[in-house]
Formats: C-alpha cells, sequence, structure tokens
C-alpha cells in the first residue's frame, strides 16, 4: 500500500537553465538546486513504492524504464536525468560478496579485483574487447531528448570519464603500481585508448542539444592522499579530463568532475589546467563541503557535501541543522547544488534522504 508524507511536498518546478546558472555562479538562485552522481536503484524503488510514482505506467512499454527515471527525478525536485551511451561493456575481474543493506541488492554487491585485472600484458591488450563509442547506442539519450518535460535536460554522464578508475580497475590497482614502474609504456598505450574512447564518447553526446552539462565521473583518491603520485595523475590522467573540459567548453557546457579521495595535491592542477567547473564527493574525514565555500568554492562550483555516514547516522533535528547550515554557508552568490557527498546508496534510511531534499526544499535564503 502507498504511503503518503509530508516530506518533500513543497513544490518544484523543474529549470535546467537556473541550475546551469547556479553551477556557473551567476548569482544567487531563488531555490536550491539538487543534484546526486547516482541513486541506488534500491532507493528509487523505495520512493516509488511510498509515492506511487509508478501509477499508470506500464511495465512492458519499451520506454518504461526512461518514464520511470523521469518520474523519480521529477518527483524528487531534479531538473535533470543523467545518460550517457549505452552497450559500453568493460569486462573486469569481479568479486561478489552479500548485501548487508537494509535495500539489499539480491545479486549482492560486486567489487572489482585490486590484485590482478584482464589486462597485464601488452598482449592481454590487445586482446581485450574495447568497447567501441562509435556504436554504441544512443537511444535513451534520443528518447529523452524529445520526451523529457519542459524545464529538465540531460546531464551527459553515466560510464563516462573514468580515466584513473579503468587504469587501475584494467590491471587491478596493484598491478598498476607494478606496471608505473617497469612497464609505463602499456600504462601509457591503456591511458591513450581510455582518451580515444571518451573522446569518441562525448563527441557523440554532445550531439544531442538538451545534454546541457557533462559530467566526468572519476575516483583518484583516497582518505588521505591520491591513489597514484601526483605526477603519474599529471602523465596519464589529468589530459584526459582537460579534453573533455575543453570540448565542453567549445559546446557552451560546464565539465563537472566526481571524484572520491583527498585531491590537494592535485586541486590547483584541476582548477587551473584541467579547467573543472564544478567539484563532486566531499567526506567530513577529508574535507566540510562548508568550509570550501571561501577557498576553491570563490572558483568553481561544489556540489553535494551532506556526509554520507552522517546521514546514515544522523536523526531528524540534526539533518536539518547540517542542511540549513550547509546551504547559509554556500547558496549565497551560486555555486552550489544540494546531495549528499557521494551518492544515494542503498544504505542510506531513505527517510533521512528525504529529510534532506525536504529541508532544502523549506529553504528560503
Amino acid at each position: 500500500m502507498t504511503q503518503t508524507s509530508s516530506l518533500v511536498s513543497t513544490p518544484i518546478t523543474p529549470d535546467w537553465q537556473s541550475l546551469v546558472r547556479c553551477i556557473r555562479r551567476e548569482g544567487t538562485p531563488r531555490r536550491v538546486h539538487h543534484i546526486e552522481l547516482l541513486l541506488d536503484a534500491e532507493i528509487q524503488t523505495a520512493v516509488c513504492e511510498r509515492f506511487g510514482l509508478l501509477a499508470g505506467l506500464d511495465p512492458f512499454d519499451p520506454f518504461y524504464a526512461q518514464k520511470r527515471l523521469v518520474a523519480v527525478q521529477r518527483f524528487l525536485g531534479y531538473d535533470y536525468v543523467r545518460c550517457g551511451l549505452e552497450g559500453m561493456a568493460w569486462p573486469l575481474n569481479r568479486a561478489e560478496v552479500e548485501d548487508t543493506a537494509v535495500h539489499k541488492r539480491a545479486a549482492g554487491r560486486s567489487f572489482v579485483d585490486e590484485h590482478r585485472g584482464p589486462i597485464t600484458t601488452r598482449e592481454e591488450f590487445e586482446r581485450y574487447p574495447w568497447p567501441d563509442a562509435e556504436t554504441a547506442s544512443t537511444r535513451s539519450l534520443e528518447w529523452y531528448s524529445e520526451n523529457l518535460p519542459e524545464g529538465m535536460c540531460i546531464i551527459a554522464s553515466g560510464g563516462f570519464a573514468h580515466f584513473a578508475e579503468h587504469l587501475a580497475w584494467l590491471p587491478g590497482y596493484e598491478t598498476l603500481c607494478y606496471l608505473l614502474y617497469d612497464q609505463r609504456d602499456l600504462v601509457k598505450a591503456i591511458a591513450d585508448r581510455l582518451t580515444d574512447i571518451f573522446e569518441t564518447s562525448l563527441r557523440r553526446m554532445l550531439q544531442f542539444e538538451r545534454a546541457k552539462i557533462i559530467w566526468g565521473s572519476d575516483d583518484m583518491g583516497f582518505r588521505s592522499g591520491t591513489l597514484i603520485s601526483p605526477d603519474d595523475l599529471r602523465e596519464f590522467v589529468l589530459p584526459g579530463h582537460k579534453l573533455m573540459a575543453q570540448m565542453a567548453h567549445a559546446a557552451g557546457r560546464p565539465y563537472l568532475l566526481h571524484s572520491c579521495g583527498n585531491l590537494s595535491a592535485i586541486m590547483d592542477d584541476l582548477l587551473d589546467d584541467v579547467g573543472i567547473d564544478a567539484k563532486h564527493s566531499f567526506e567530513d574525514t577529508i574535507e566540510d563541503v562548508r568550509e570550501l565555500k571561501g577557498s576553491y568554492g570563490r572558483r568553481i562550483a561544489l556540489l553535494g557535501g551532506i556526509d554520507v555516514d552522517f546521514l546514515c547516522r544522523a536523526d531528524e533535528a540534526a539533518i536539518r541543522r547540517r542542511v540549513r547550515d550547509t546551504l547559509e554557508k554556500c547558496h549565497p552568490g551560486g555555486g552550489y547544488c544540494l546531495g549528499t557527498g557521494n551518492s544515494v546508496a542503498n544504505y542510506i534510511p531513505v527517510e533521512n534522504y528525504l529529510t534532506m531534499l525536504d529541508e532544502g526544499r523549506r529553504f528560503t535564503g
């Protein structure tokens, strides 16, 4: 039975133009804009069931998934859907474990093998079934371009710009560390192939007029530093993101970067050389988004920052205080969108996630 709730009942009219102006720091928006890299499928299902969002949708409709996502995003107050090319398979070595979240995945959780991946030698590099971005499907991009509600846009993203991640996943992180010492030519070959693939991906996504924002996703760090040396990132990873930013800017779109970890050693590179327009993924144990508005928040937009661990453990009153304090510090002048510090994972209590959204809707500045 569908439950009702006063949460997220404050109406929001989607306005992608205001979202883009906010990201570009062109003045204080009239309302708070919300943004997330991911909403786990289990969270989406829980929201749909709670608020009856699937009424009238035919699960046998060939575009059911797209219509469902629009219903979820529109209801939750987002100005966009995230979408990219489809059919871009990257075979990797993985391990499966049981999912212990409340909204668990029946198939368990999947982790990339950190020891050995499918590419550890030049021969394996040549045999690897690289995805073909030139022939990948644009089916969803086409449907959203024709059917998105007025005021919503596409954020071109999803399986895109994983330069550092694929550089670690394809050989395995442990193997990559050895390759950086004794087979740098193989690391360079992988990096060059990634650049070719993502350049083609972005060129094709930019053909869609309703793709107004480009969002690259690429974890480069951990709690106290970068996963490989800053110099190696400058040689093998950052040039790819610089190309993505240049292509996005040439087409009049901002380039957002999601990257977990402590990136303090390369932040100047990201700001001055790569040219990102916004940074996403903040963890309180690394840096509190509220403390950054007066530093590099003057030069790029800050996205999210309501710490995931905090959202998992806090009560309603604490969440509302945290959101209000964050907005009071970060909303003025634009350049801030409200969201989690990483993504809406299936272990975040749905009520806590909705409370964060609700407080953002209530905020008047």
